[in-house]
């Protein structure tokens, strides 16, 4: 006969040793997504996107003294964003060779601005927010005109700089050098 302590694991040891074993499985299976996550910038190598220039279009587009809304692809959409990854600017052809390109957002709170060419008037629908049809601030909560994208015209095609959002440090202004909150 064997003694209790000749090799045999007490239930105590063997059920201490399954939980060690499961929870260990538990915490691989949730670091991995997190693992995934800190490592997806070296992974995925986007980080040109950010800089990269954008086509919108060619500038029949986009006639002269008007203004059109126009779509381009988000620089790091992933295969899930769908019709999310799809970012919308509105285009201004002053003259045929100058252009100002506004993101759609509104510079309070990033409603998107709807263009009233009657009134020549950008307006947001959320709080009121009204821009004149070059960007700058007519009336409501925003205190600043709306963000601008860098543009070049190249092979008779618009590009722009798109990869970088706007944010308040990039006001209105950009290809008109104008002050900010003009």
């Amino acid at each position: 006969m064997s003694s209790p302590g000749d090799g045999d694991v007490s239930r105590r040891a063997l059920l201490m040793k399954l939980g060690i074993v499961f929870n260990g499985i538990v915490a691989a299976i949730l670091a991995v997504p997190l693992v995934r996550y800190l490592l997806s910038p070296v992974s995925h190598g986007r980080k040109g996107a950010y800089q990269s220039w954008f086509a919108l279009g060619e500038l029949e587009q986009f006639p002269a003294g008007q203004t059109r809304l126009a779509t381009y692809v988000n620089p790091v959409v992933n295969l899930w964003d769908g019709m999310t990854g799809d970012v919308a600017c509105w285009v201004r052809n002053i003259d045929g060779k100058k252009f100002q390109v506004f993101a759609v957002n509104c510079a309070h709170l990033g409603c998107p601005v709807r263009w009233f060419p009657q009134s020549g008037l950008f307006m947001c629908p959320c709080h009121g927010g009204v821009y004149y049809q070059d960007g700058s601030r007519a009336s409501g909560p925003p205190e600043r005109g709306l963000f601008e994208h860098h543009y070049k015209l190249e092979n008779g095609k618009l590009w722009i700089k798109a990869g970088e959002m706007p944010t308040p440090g990039m006001v209105s202004g950009i290809a008109t050098g104008k002050p900010p909150c003009a």
